[in-house]
């Protein structure tokens, strides 16, 4: 009997000790998966405060539902491979087609975003540049809105200054650094040969019948204040649409280099041809046409989506190609 009550204790105890092992075996993973999703809790509630121009906007790392205003900006983002949500989707540079998908939800226009279609996709980031300026106050009320327009009037400052903004969002930091080096190389390179050629150029925007003329520190101004090529023209009035100007006036300056960016080829316009208008009797008398010096710039890139990671360098690379000939 006295043997039966010993077993019968022993084992008892045997369980009471194997119960007490499970249970702290399944706090300690209780503990575990509780501190994981503390953890992931954190990493999905952290924030980036980003300074910009139109203000100072807390934005979530990593965000999910990006609404992009600006084709730069989408350029950046698709070179970095960095997802969307949506974007105007009325015109969309031919090397950014794959937007077209359904995929991508529609929100309007570049000047005129749809209000209900962003509030009903509830996103964590809308992007901004200067044409959506004018309704920051409605998209930030919608949703965290960053502006990350280009500054012309320093150029490579302000274009570095947003990929890399970009870059922290989307923890793309060494992505960005390695293609801003990249760029940078390929300005060197581009600042040697002007610098050799020595000829000076003149950039125009071609809009129907109309022309523009763009210098130093202006939407265009990279020709001149990254590139290093002399301006025909140091005068030129900086401003976003330009200086009015006549083809006596290209006459007069005549430029070495000549730059035209047909503007109606740029947003689609059916028919236009800025070849045929801007190689007229009088533009014949320039330096530019004599030597073949004439070069009509991607509208695309220069237009609608300067300030790329991939706008830029292919930017870069156009004008590089006309110093070679």
């Amino acid at each position: 009997m006295k043997k039966f009550l010993l077993l019968a204790v022993i084992a008892f105890i045997a369980l009471f000790t194997v119960a007490c092992g499970t249970s702290e075996e399944e706090n300690k993973t209780s503990g575990s998966d509780e501190g994981s999703k503390k953890e992931e809790s954190s990493e999905q509630s952290e924030t980036i405060t980003v300074k910009h121009e139109l203000g100072e906007t807390e934005v979530p790392k990593n965000p999910e539902k990006v609404v992009v205003f600006d084709f730069g900006m989408l350029d950046t983002m698709n070179k970095l491979g960095i997802e969307v949500t949506a974007l105007p989707k009325k015109i969309i540079p031919e090397y950014l087609s794959e937007y077209n998908d359904e995929k991508y939800e529609n929100v309007g226009s570049l000047k005129e975003p749809d209000f209900e279609k962003i509030a009903e996709i509830d996103p964590d980031l809308i992007i901004i540049s200067g044409r959506q300026s004018d309704v920051y106050e409605q998209l930030k009320e919608l949703a965290p809105t960053v502006y990350l327009g280009l500054d012309a009037t320093r150029y490579m400052d302000s274009f570095k200054e947003n990929v890399t903004t970009v870059g922290e969002i989307f923890g793309k930091e060494e992505e960005v650094k390695t293609e801003l080096e990249d760029i940078e190389g390929l300005i060197s390179s581009v600042n040697e040969k002007a610098e050799k050629l020595d000829k000076k150029a003149l950039l125009l925007l071609a809009n129907d019948d109309k022309i523009s003329a763009y210098g130093p520190n202006s939407r265009f101004g990279l020709i001149h204040d990254v590139l290093g090529l002399p301006a025909a023209d140091e005068n030129i009035e900086a401003s976003t649409h330009g200086m009015n100007v006549s083809f006596e006036y290209v006459v007069e300056q005549n430029p070495e280099l000549l730059y035209v960016i047909d503007r109606s080829a740029a947003i689609g316009a059916e028919g236009s041809s800025a070849k045929q208008m801007v190689e007229n009797e009088l533009v014949e008398n320039t330096t530019a046409y004599k030597n073949d010096d004439i070069y009509y710039l991607d509208p695309e890139l220069w237009y609608l989506s300067g300030g790329g990671l991939i706008s830029v360098k292919e930017m870069i690379k156009e004008v590089e190609a006309s110093l070679e000939k």
